[in-house]
């Protein structure tokens, strides 16, 4: 039995009172003289393995705990009850489709987004970027709020993609923007002053000077994807390729499908990008 699945017993109904005090303990009063009993049980025993450090299912068997039944006042069986600080503060009495049963049960739990962030934020601190991005960008989708909104920025600083923190970060109300908010934006600007290199200066003014010199432009465009600066890259090289699929003998197409799959596919800039393309060659 996982660790938060109990059968409750007079020895240990007091702990799982006071376990209510942290997170919500569900109290599942069966019967297996009562075969509806069970399908109730195979609910809640599924919730519980979805969220084991949110939730606590107790198992009553009120064929030999009738005292723990009595004590909760119990009068029909199957019973189940949500205790939180130590009081039922929520439940039902009789069969219930197991649609009813995972709403009632998500009223106490966590949202996706608040358990995508939580596994996040462990890669954030051991600086695994690129995993935190991919859970975070879930939890994004799922809610957009400003606690998701800054981890995100905070793991795309990490892998140095100046462009997607600054649009972000102008998402954040202003109401949230706290001290890390404060933080994040004063990384972002050094992480802006770092990708204006002088190489990138130089491509620059060499392009304004000479427009139509192909090999240039895909020139910019490697030092920009280098500088973190991937959608001005990208924005580059396809305005060659709208032109020409083969522009500077080919390097252009190169570049930009090396570019995109740098970034992999659950980068909203290499995603835009890709399909823009495959609009080009069909």
């Amino acid at each position: 039995m996982s660790e938060n699945i109990f059968n409750a017993n007079a020895q240990n109904i007091q702990q799982l009172v006071e376990a209510s005090k942290s997170r919500p303990v569900v109290m599942n009063f069966h019967s297996a003289q009562m075969p509806e009993c069970a399908e109730i049980s195979t609910v809640l025993q599924q919730q519980a393995q979805l969220y084991p450090n949110h939730m606590v299912l107790a198992h009553v068997d009120c064929d030999t705990q009738m005292e723990l039944a009595q004590y909760f006042r119990i009068q029909g069986l199957p019973t189940v009850l949500v205790l939180a600080n130590g009081q039922p503060v929520d439940g039902f009495a009789g069969p219930q489709p197991a649609a009813m049963i995972e709403t009632m049960l998500a009223k106490h739990l966590p949202a996706q987004w608040q358990l995508l962030l939580e596994q996040a934020l462990p890669l954030l601190d051991a600086g695994e970027f690129d995993q935190a991005v991919l859970l975070l960008r879930d939890a994004l989708a799922s809610d957009e709020n400003a606690d998701t909104l800054l981890s995100l920025a905070q793991a795309l600083l990490g892998q140095k993609k100046a462009e997607e923190v600054e649009a972000l970060l102008a998402k954040v109300k202003l109401e949230d923007q706290d001290s890390r908010y404060t933080s994040l934006v004063a990384q972002l600007t050094l992480l802006q002053q770092a990708a204006d290199t002088p190489e990138i200066r130089a491509l620059q003014q060499q392009l304004d000077a000479e427009p139509d010199n192909q090999q240039v432009a895909v020139a910019l465009a490697k030092a920009q994807h280098l500088a973190g600066r991937n959608e001005e890259a990208l924005a580059q090289l396809f305005a060659l390729l709208s032109k020409k699929l083969d522009a500077a003998d080919g390097q252009a197409r190169v570049t930009f499908l090396d570019i995109i799959n740098a970034l992999g596919s659950a980068d909203p800039v290499a995603s835009s990008y890709r399909r823009k393309f495959y609009g080009l060659l069909y």
